[in-house]
């Protein structure tokens, strides 16, 4: 779904706990996030512990931002759906988002709210698209 967002043409401005992928890189099992600290979990004498860090040096280093798959969120892509969100409801298959465009009333299903915001907001990206 991140693919076809990218090519319907949603633009990414990274911040701060945005998820995303690097695809093609033997690394598409891998959700990464930004962030200005690096914090694991970790195993210290006293237990479990979390590690607050700088930085961590990786082999990767750096990767260019159209290399990298942003992965919205599900209040990233109900914000992107703006004042056309009508609402979001469980159904017995999954779930249900109404939006309403340009006086039309759509509703798109899909397994999970994320999903069922994307195809949303991919039908507003083909809108105005065109």
């Amino acid at each position: 779904m991140a693919q076809q967002l990218r090519a319907a043409g949603l633009i990414w401005k990274p911040g701060p706990g945005d998820r995303f992928a690097i695809p093609d890189r033997d690394l598409d099992d891998q959700v990464f996030v930004l962030s200005d600290m690096t914090i694991e979990v970790y195993h210290g004498q006293e237990g479990r512990l979390i590690g607050f860090n700088g930085t961590t040096e990786w082999a990767l280093d750096d990767v260019e931002l159209d290399e990298a798959l942003w992965l919205p969120h599900e209040g990233q892509l109900r914000e992107l759906l703006g004042g056309t969100l009508r609402a979001l409801r469980r159904e017995e298959k999954g779930w249900e988002v109404d939006i309403t465009l340009l006086g039309e009333d759509r509703t798109f299903a899909a397994r999970t709210p994320e999903e069922a915001y994307a195809r949303a907001l991919l039908h507003l990206l083909a809108a105005a698209a065109a």
